[in-house]
């Protein structure tokens, strides 16, 4: 059984440190931030979406996260000063800096960068300790292999070392999938702990060519859920990867394997864990997007809590979803490295009597860094340390990407496309992952790769026609903006450069898009062809690597003056998910 309304009790401390952060100085003691007061009978830590990144990083939030419809002004479609009242987090705080883009540049210089894993070590290995012996289980939600050249170039390899020895014990995935079947299998061979993934099947062809599956008779490709004992009660995790890798990413990753949310699928494996195994708590191990967590949560009954991930949504206090009398908590513990989710339970025969949440900003300059993890790290990075170091220019605007419409590094990644491959259009997708990067400072290669790095990063040009220039905006835009989250794919709206266009996301399908013009002021005509460039296309290309069009475009010096949005929305004036600052 899960939580139910006699049971469920206010998360007292479930926001994320709200006001409870003295000012941080740049050397701040360390003593007493992460202290909080013990709680319940299990400890579990939730990581997700770290996107490969081993050293502290400067990561800014979005300034426009849109919701519509049902889900206009719910979590997580808050930013900015709606987000902090939403949570109660003072504006002129450390949290305010960790969750929200406010005041962006001057917090950043103030309390620093945040994640890293030898900081994250520490700070695991501290919160564990607390829980005492037995009593505590550290998860990653996804997206852990990709995201930085180093991963790229070892296909998530050193990213398996890292996460053996920060102690990670279960994992499900997304990115992953796309190294290959080949090098998936051989990181998973050296992994120390579980991967899950309920939702993952062998293709009808696969199954009758008796393909790997870890149970040939269902289809599964993966081991569905596992059983933890802590603190003398059994926990059940189930894996949900990412429903969509076939369609956001080239099938050729992939082609033996189906995806899904399957719902039915998990009801049954709940069912399963709940009546036969006996288990006391149901977790949700998520890489589905927060919106479709929480329409999975209404339809699926006997999950406890989804540790959710994929969105990148940083979400201080759970929400509560009502379904047949059960409550499910739905969380999402943002990107990064950024964050730490700590949930403790009260675990009781059959059920889970109460909770505290807290998502935890992991401040670097406040947590020192682990020796053993700073020594890998370090050892994995220096035979290739020279070339990313190195400086190819200097910021003169603060770069970040997260953003439904756009950010500073993709309007320059357009640039690079337009100017370095002579085309009059620019397409670039709206990828979430990113480090962000403050005026002044150096741009090395490692940020450009931290931008770029995928393992279909080819770049391409052809000739469209406006019209077909404008369906594909639409179809991302209904990706994006769909009402039904189960049509939602995350990610955010594809970037473009040599055009503007009018978007009003509350429109249906297909009527979204509007008023698309050249930078000459020019409509864009539908039977016209445009030469457009772009790159990381699900089919097959043989283009130069976008990282090398944009090392090169930005070691050129020929960076434009900052310009005004590509965007005008319309028809969300008053949506607290858009914010003037950014």
């Amino acid at each position: 059984m899960t939580i139910r309304r006699r049971d469920f009790i206010k998360f007292t401390g479930a926001a994320a440190l709200a006001g409870g952060l003295p000012r941080l100085a740049r050397a701040a003691d360390t003593a007493g931030v992460y202290d909080f007061e013990r709680f319940g009978n299990a400890r579990i830590l939730h990581m997700t979406d770290t996107h490969a990144q081993l050293l502290p990083v400067f990561f800014r939030e979005p300034s426009v996260n849109l919701g519509i419809g049902a889900m206009a002004g719910k979590p997580p479609h808050l930013v900015g000063r709606a987000f902090l009242d939403r949570f109660g987090i003072r504006s002129d705080s450390a949290d305010a800096y960790a969750f929200t883009c406010l005041d962006f540049e001057k917090s950043a210089l103030r309390f620093g960068k945040l994640g890293g894993f030898a900081h994250l070590k520490t700070l695991i290995d501290r919160l564990r300790n607390d829980a005492g012996t037995g009593r505590s289980l550290l998860l990653d939600g996804g997206d852990l292999w990709q995201g930085s050249g180093l991963a790229n170039t070892m296909q998530g390899a050193d990213m398996v070392e890292a996460a053996n020895l920060l102690g990670i014990e279960a994992m499900t995935g997304h990115w992953e999938f796309t190294y290959g079947e080949a090098a998936l299998r051989s990181n998973l061979a050296r992994f120390k702990g579980e991967f899950l993934a309920q939702n993952v099947y062998l293709t009808e062809e696969a199954a009758f060519n008796d393909a790997k599956a870890f149970d040939p008779a269902s289809g599964r490709v993966f081991k569905p859920a596992t059983i933890k004992e802590i603190g003398g009660h059994r926990v059940a995790v189930i894996g949900q990867a990412f429903p969509y890798v076939p369609i956001a990413h080239p099938k050729r990753f992939t082609p033996d394997w189906t995806f899904g949310i399957r719902d039915d699928e998990l009801q049954k494996l709940v069912n399963t864990l709940r009546n036969n195994d006996k288990v006391d708590a149901v977790l949700l191990l998520s890489h589905n997007g927060m919106d479709v967590d929480l329409k999975l949560a209404s339809r699926v009954t006997g999950i406890d809590v989804i540790l959710g991930g994929h969105t990148h949504d940083a979400v201080p206090q759970p929400i509560a979803v009502t379904n047949a009398g059960d409550t499910t908590l739905v969380t999402n513990a943002g990107s990064s490295g950024k964050f730490l989710g700590v949930l403790d339970l009260e675990l009781a025969k059959g059920r889970v009597s109460d909770v505290r949440y807290r998502l935890l900003p992991v401040f670097s300059e406040l947590l020192k860094p682990d020796a053993a993890m700073a020594a890998l790290i370090e050892k994995m990075r220096e035979p290739h340390a020279a070339a990313y170091t190195e400086k190819i220019a200097t910021s003169d605007r603060l770069l970040y990407r997260r953003g439904n419409f756009g950010g500073t590094v993709d309007q320059l990644i357009c640039d690079a496309l337009r100017g370095q491959l002579d085309a009059e259009i620019a397409l670039s997708p709206g990828f979430r992952w990113g480090s962000s990067v403050l005026p002044g400072q150096p741009v090395t290669m490692e940020h450009v790769l931290s931008e770029t790095a995928i393992t279909y990063p080819e770049t391409y040009v052809q000739r469209m026609t406006g019209s077909q220039i404008k369906d594909i905006l639409e179809d991302v835009c209904d990706n994006l903006f769909n009402a039904d989250p189960y049509y939602q794919q995350g990610g955010d709206m594809v970037r473009v450069g040599g055009f503007a266009y009018t978007c009003t996301p509350g429109e249906s399908a297909g009527r979204r898009i509007s008023e698309l013009k050249l930078d000459n002021g020019r409509s864009l005509a539908a039977g016209k062809r445009y030469k457009v460039a772009g790159w990381a296309s699900v089919n097959e290309q043989t283009g130069t690597p976008v990282w090398d069009v944009f090392a090169k475009h930005l070691a050129s010096g020929k960076t434009p003056e900052p310009r005004g949005a590509s965007v005008t929305l319309r028809g969300v004036d008053d949506n607290p998910g858009i914010t003037g600052q950014g």
